[in-house]
């Protein structure tokens, strides 16, 4: 009789946002959401980065507290890693109907785009770097969220959902918050834009929903 051989350990968690396999971003909750802010954790709660919304001037706070115009203005967020400094840097045009994110990192030097490909159905985004495209966000169902996230040859790569039991519930208790999975090993500049997705689709959608953001 033969014994069965034991499964290899999981991986050790890198604390590296381009290497861990799972990252769960978590939206600061506040009271009056003038800045966009997200915490981003490993697959075991450990927090590895963050996102914030970056050179906002006081009138665009005040347009955004007051009026419907803040979704025609253009807003800039750095994903940061585990010692606060940026690592991606993405900046949305003012958006009147679909959303487009810009991503560079943190020198400056462009990584690529992503881009809303409709408005009616189920919504989709295009990945975009060097005037390829080297991927696609596809939702799979109406009310957008849960993303198969596909390479250019169509094979599913990662998922973005709200729905991963992987992680203590307590990460999961509000709707601001969801994970990201990468399936498989996934290179840049695709790798890259994946990351900088999980928090371009969450900004798109609440844009789209409330009419402003």
């Amino acid at each position: 009789m033969t014994d069965t051989p034991t499964p290899p350990p999981p991986p050790a968690p890198t604390g590296d946002l381009f290497t861990e396999p799972v990252l769960v971003v978590s939206q600061k909750v506040k009271f009056i959401e003038l800045t966009n802010e997200y915490s981003v954790f490993d697959g075991s709660g450990n927090q590895i980065g963050s996102v914030a919304q970056v050179g906002q001037s006081t009138l665009k706070k005040a347009a955004r507290l007051v009026t419907s115009l803040d979704q025609f203005m253009t807003h800039t967020y750095e994903i940061r890693d585990q010692s606060g400094g940026a690592v991606l840097r993405l900046v949305r045009p003012r958006k009147f109907v679909k959303s487009k994110f810009e991503i560079a990192r943190a020198d400056g030097s462009p990584v690529g785009t992503v881009v809303q490909s409709n408005v009616f159905g189920k919504i989709g985004f295009a990945l975009e770097a060097g005037g390829n495209k080297v991927g696609t966000i596809k939702a799979e169902n109406w009310r957008a969220w849960n993303f198969r996230i596909e390479d250019a040859s169509g094979n599913e790569v990662a998922r973005i959902t709200k729905t991963w039991e992987g992680l203590a519930k307590t990460l999961f208790t509000t709707a601001d918050n969801y994970a990201l999975e990468i399936l498989q090993p996934v290179a840049d500049p695709l790798r890259s834009l994946v990351v900088a997705a999980a928090l371009c689709i969450d900004t798109a959608l609440k844009q789209d929903s409330r009419g402003f953001n």
